[in-house]
């Protein structure tokens, strides 16, 4: 096992990781903005170091100052957490040639995977089902509509080195496709430097269905169940659960069958996520896998008692998995609602401030992921979550009357501030929800009560 690490990330993830380190007798070195001066993770890391101003350009993303951070803390491995530089080939392949361990897969799996494109055709090697679609990139408009015609409209526009929902079009007919071939192909040049897209159809009303992974340097890989990612709002998750209430026995283990084939194509080490789109008819279709930890990776630990965290840390210092794919059972039932400094009653503008009063809710089964506390000011220059609340049941009822409970206890007020507890009380109240019968359109036709 490693003796020091050094964690690339802030808040939340970054909190969560240096308490993995400490379970595991690990010493954690934190980095940090100027904007994160203040920040509580800091405290309880063994070193922290500056790396730059607010601007995430200039310091989170600053792959030569994490690097210098890296040396002068003398570490001997580097987690990115998620966001920012995890999913960075090029950081990965600077770790290697800096002989310190990236707590992930390789650079030439993250690019591998990272192109959507190539992981498709990936998938496809390996007889894991994949949306219909372009064979490859798409060089122009021209090219964009022959295809469309082949594989019949309305078809989905996507970046491949997209995420988080950016460089993505809908077209439902040449016009909207030509229009929005352009307008995600700028799109995705300005936000990853890449602008090349791929055409795939439009599944309808699909739910949003991943599979855990994790993968040892021997060649061993597990599947730890599916986490369902429905609940969105313009690609951004809101709310994730397992197991999926639209999942049998036999789906659950041809899901967690594709995944360890796609896992094992690629030839990944360590967690990582493949996500997959399941149609009202029970077929899934593979569209990308994550090459990290995923904020919703605390519904997975809560169903399978697994620290995946800890299994990251121990995967990359060479263990391996010490349990075999029978040994996985989900017991139970746990939800996960992320906590925004977000205002849904002003178009999800973001509302951060300063944090006056706060209380966070406990109890059995109930679990908050957080970084803030009292005093501390949200700052305007990063993501705006500002918790993870996690709720545990003996099944999905009881989940869900311990989520309303949770939430109704949970205060993070101040001067602008608002959050999405009082959103997600109102997705709880809402009869399709508790069902369990609802797919990525959710939100499109919800009504905030």
């Amino acid at each position: 096992m490693f003796k020091r690490i050094l964690v690339a990330n802030r808040g939340e993830i970054a909190l969560r990781i240096i308490r993995a380190c400490h379970d595991l007798g690990v010493e954690a070195v934190a980095v940090f903005s100027e904007a994160d001066r203040s920040g509580s993770w800091l405290r309880h890391a063994d070193d922290a170091i500056c790396i730059g101003p607010p601007e995430s350009s200039k310091s989170y993303l600053d792959i030569s100052r994490i690097i210098a951070a890296a040396e002068v803390a003398d570490v001997e491995a580097i987690h990115p957490g998620y966001g920012f530089l995890a999913e960075n080939s090029h950081f990965a392949s600077v770790c290697e040639e800096c002989n310190i361990n990236f707590i992930g897969p390789s650079a030439s799996v993250i690019e591998n995977c990272g192109d959507k494109a190539r992981a498709k055709e990936l998938a496809l090697s390996a007889g894991v089902p994949a949306v219909p679609g372009s064979d490859g990139l798409v060089a122009n408009e021209d090219d964009a509509a022959r295809i469309a015609t082949e594989i019949g409209y309305p078809v989905m526009i996507k970046a491949t080195a997209g995420g988080g929902g950016r460089g993505m079009r809908l077209a439902s007919n040449e016009a909207s496709l030509r229009s929005g071939f352009v307008q995600a192909s700028k799109e995705a040049e300005a936000a990853f430097q890449n602008g090349d897209v791929y055409l795939e159809k439009f599944v309808r009303n699909p739910r949003h269905v991943e599979v855990q992974i994790l993968a040892d340097g021997a060649g061993k890989i597990v599947h730890l169940g599916e986490r369902d990612c429905s609940i969105q709002r313009r690609h951004q998750k809101l709310i994730e659960e397992s197991p999926s209430p639209a999942l049998d026995g036999e789906l659950r283990q041809a899901m967690g069958e594709a995944a360890v084939a796609f896992a094992r194509a690629a030839k990944y080490e360590n967690a990582g996520t493949v996500e997959f789109l399941l149609d009202a008819n029970g077929n899934f279709y593979f569209i990308e896998l994550n090459a990290r930890i995923q904020v919703e990776h605390c519904v997975t630990e809560a169903v399978t008692g697994e620290d995946l965290v800890r299994w990251q840390l121990r995967i990359a210092s060479g263990e391996e998995i010490s349990f075999q794919q029978d040994d996985v059972a989900l017991r139970g039932h746990a939800i996960e609602f992320r906590i925004n400094a977000e205002d849904p009653s002003r178009g999800f503008a973001p509302a951060p401030g300063k944090i006056e009063k706060l209380f966070l809710p406990g109890g059995p089964g109930v679990r908050v992921d957080s970084h803030v506390e009292a005093g501390y000011t949200i700052p305007q220059y990063y993501d705006s979550m500002v918790a993870k609340l996690i709720v545990h049941g003996d099944d999905r009822e009881q989940a869900l009357r311990r989520a309303d409970r949770a939430l109704a206890e949970m205060q993070i007020e101040g001067p602008g501030i608002a959050t999405t507890t009082n959103l997600h009380r109102s997705i709880l109240a809402n009869a399709e929800f508790a069902s369990g019968n609802f797919d990525t359109g959710f939100m499109e036709h919800f009504s905030i009560q």
